[in-house]
């Protein structure tokens, strides 16, 4: 059996129990907030913008913590693993934001263990968010907590969800290499995403609710594109409105 069917296969529970969280949300014109650092990063952007994401999921992107393409100098690698290690520094994140009566909170990670990511997964719970996490079950299971207070993102979630990736990540042995390559965590973590989002979907139509969603606009010229791309961009604004009401 591939890694990705057993992957799916036991992962129903839990993205069952994840679906209904984001469903109630949305549903509510709460919004489902997805935040990740690193290359944990790319699944907050596959859930939106993109093509068929449609309003209710919001992005929260720390360029501090993503940021790190240059690898050395300015912006570097080592600036962003210094900062996922800064305790405090998701409250002052957490502080822009006035989080609604029914928002959800989707935390990346594979490891599971960043001081970041362990306190925005808390934050968010002590705003009476439910909180979903996304990790490597494996990794986490085996990695030191780094917070001090002994926790791990397994230890402060409503609902797991498990992204498949083996301890260290990469897959690929190489004969004669000590070392791995082909990093799983994107892949699986990627599928999941999109699985939830998928489920979210036709829940809300079950419900009478049909989503805004976001059209491709490859179609160059397309008048009803153009249309539906302000629609969704005016929808979206609505709804991250009061996101911004207050500031903490």
């Amino acid at each position: 059996m591939s890694r990705l069917q057993c992957l799916l296969d036991n992962q129903r529970d839990a993205l069952d129990r994840a679906a209904a969280l984001c469903t109630e949300a949305i549903a509510r014109d709460g919004l489902v907030h997805l935040f990740g650092c690193g290359h944990s990063r790319m699944l907050c952007e596959e859930m939106t913008p993109r093509q068929g994401c449609f309003v209710g999921w919001h992005t929260i992107v720390e360029l501090g913590l993503t940021y790190h393409n240059a690898i050395v100098g300015p912006n570097g690698l080592r600036q962003s693993l210094h900062l996922e290690k800064t305790l405090g520094y998701a409250e002052q994140i957490l502080r822009n934001f006035a989080f609604g009566p029914h928002d959800v909170m989707i935390v990346i990670s594979t490891s599971g263990i960043r001081e970041v990511i362990v306190e925005m997964a808390e934050g968010a719970r002590k705003r009476a968010l439910k909180v979903i996490g996304v990790v490597s079950a494996q990794h986490c299971e085996a990695a030191k907590p780094a917070h001090p207070s002994g926790k791990k993102l397994n230890d402060v979630v409503d609902v797991l969800l498990d992204n498949g990736a083996p301890v260290g990540d990469s897959i690929l042995a190489i004969e004669g290499c000590k070392n791995k390559t082909g990093p799983f965590s994107t892949v699986g973590g990627a599928m999941l995403m999109n699985m939830l989002r998928c489920e979210v979907a036709q829940r809300l139509m079950d419900r009478g609710i049909e989503p805004v969603f976001l059209p491709s606009h490859q179609f160059a010229g397309s008048r009803s594109v153009e249309e539906q791309l302000e629609y969704f961009y005016a929808q979206y604004a609505r709804s991250v409105g009061p996101l911004y009401s207050r500031q903490g």
